[in-house]
């Protein structure tokens, strides 16, 4: 980057050096011919007032031509008369007129049209009785020393200027390329930590420009990243633990038969066939969170009767509940006993018996669990309500998270899989709904889902916000 201002620099200096060179070279050959011809003008009007007055071309003329000479020594000046003969020229050692074996010295006046300017010399009448020729000693194009100083000191300012440019530009560059490739490098480093395993490494990179911007994304990328990775690992341990959980349970129940400290009878075999189908159901559950996850599970929506769907369910479970010593109800709170929406109804069937298994598992005997289907605009809500074990303040954002349980539900014989609530959330995000959860330790807790009745009006919808 420093190069690169340098280099900037260097291409301005150039550029205004052509642009000079083309430009106003050619203003300043022109300033120096018109101050040349206005010089000219002036001695040959001094000449001509002389002449006027004597008559002829005498000695008392061509001094005044040479008073105009002496004026400046870097001017060179010459008298042509009428028939083209040199009556006067200040670059010969002598100047005098051609008389009977005498002739003029050899003139050095330059002989290119360019070289010189002219200027009439007028007597009586106004008429021509002579040219003045000036010219610029040294001086092709009508330069005098102090022209060609000026232009030349012109010239070495703008070298002079030009390398202070590029000494200020390769400052500038040097700081700002270090200000800007600090921030990088820290990103580049960190990046390197995290590649080498450390998952905690942070840039530490904050502003409002685009490195800034760049820094917070990254170290949001870390930090996602980490938890990922935490959650994977921690997703790998409760798989195992979960599935390693009924194949000991099995392995122990038949080796015991097999060495004979059990009998090989149905009671035993119905425990093996128990955590056979406790480990099918996880796998099952895996397996359809999975695909949901994936996409690879397409909705087949329809318009649904959600009260009658829901009311069904109920009714269905009733006999179930009522085994476990619980009481089960059914709320309808729709208008018109009816509630159509764009679901999928066995996915919605299916996260509603999540939930009411949740509910009946963790809620002792005698208690009470409620499911109520009402309107909000133009959402369903379906809300189980129960009077079990409760959850704590501090576990409710974990609730949805995979093979999660909380503490208290662990010690419970009756705990679950632990993927229901993930199930149950994949599904209503399916929707396009969402999920909520209250609930309070030692009271209950109540889960309502909400899911739009028109599918298609609600991804328009979304699809112009994100547009």
């Amino acid at each position: 980057m420093t190069l690169a201002f340098a280099l900037t620099a260097i291409m301005t200096a150039a550029v205004l050096v052509a642009v000079l060179g083309i430009v106003w070279e050619g203003q300043f050959k022109a300033y120096t011919r018109q101050n040349m011809q206005a010089l000219a003008n002036s001695a040959a009007e001094s000449i001509s007032t002389v002449y006027k007055r004597e008559g002829s071309w005498d000695d008392t003329v061509l001094a005044e031509a040479k008073n105009t000479s002496a004026m400046s020594s870097d001017v060179g000046i010459q008298v042509i008369g009428p028939d083209g003969q040199v009556l006067y020229d200040d670059t010969t050692w002598e100047h005098t007129r051609e008389s009977a074996g005498h002739a003029d010295p050899v003139s050095n006046a330059p002989t290119g049209a360019d070289s010189a300017v002219t200027a009439s010399i007028f007597g009586a009448n106004d008429s021509q009785v002579g040219t003045l020729r000036l010219w610029a000693f040294g001086s092709e194009t009508l330069l005098t020393r102090a022209d060609a100083a000026f232009r030349s000191n012109s010239y070495g300012a703008i070298a002079v200027a030009a390398a202070i440019a590029v000494v200020l530009a390769c400052v500038i560059g040097y700081f700002t390329s270090k200000r800007l490739s600090t921030p990088i490098q820290r990103i580049t480093n960190t990046a390197r930590q995290l590649r080498n395993g450390d998952l905690t490494a942070r840039s530490g990179v904050r502003g409002s420009d685009e490195i800034g911007q760049l820094g917070e994304t990254f170290d949001d990328m870390a930090t996602s990243l980490e938890r990922d990775l935490k959650l994977e690992h921690r997703l790998t341990g409760d798989v195992a633990h979960e599935l390693r959980t009924p194949l000991m349970a099995m392995q122990a129940t038949v080796e015991a038969m097999q060495d004979g400290v059990l009998p090989a009878d149905d009671e035993h075999f119905e425990t093996v066939a128990a955590e056979v189908r406790r480990l099918s159901r996880l796998v099952d559950a895996m397996l359809k969170l999975s695909r949901l996850e994936n996409g690879s599970t397409e909705l087949k929506t329809e318009r649904t009767d959600v009260v009658y769907l829901i009311r069904s369910l109920v009714t269905s479970q009733h006999q179930l509940f009522h085994e476990k010593g619980l009481h089960l109800r059914f709320v309808d709170e729709s208008q018109y006993g009816e509630l159509n929406a764009d679901i999928d109804p066995d996915l919605i069937r299916e996260a509603v018996v999540n939930l009411m298994s949740n509910a009946m598992r963790y809620t002792d005997e005698d208690g009470w669990v409620t499911v109520t289907v009402r309107q909000d605009k133009s959402d369903v809500l379906i809300a189980v309500q129960d009077t079990g074990i409760g959850i704590a303040k501090e576990d409710i954002p974990q609730t949805f998270s995979r093979f999660w349980r909380s503490d208290v539900s662990r010690e419970r014989v009756s705990g679950g899989l632990g993927v229901g609530l993930s199930l149950t959330k994949e599904i209503v995000d399916k929707h396009n709904g969402t999920i909520l959860v209250e609930s309070e330790l030692g009271k209950g807790t109540t889960f309502t889902l909400r899911i739009p009745q028109n599918r298609g009006r609600r991804n328009l919808a979304q699809a112009i916000q994100e547009g």
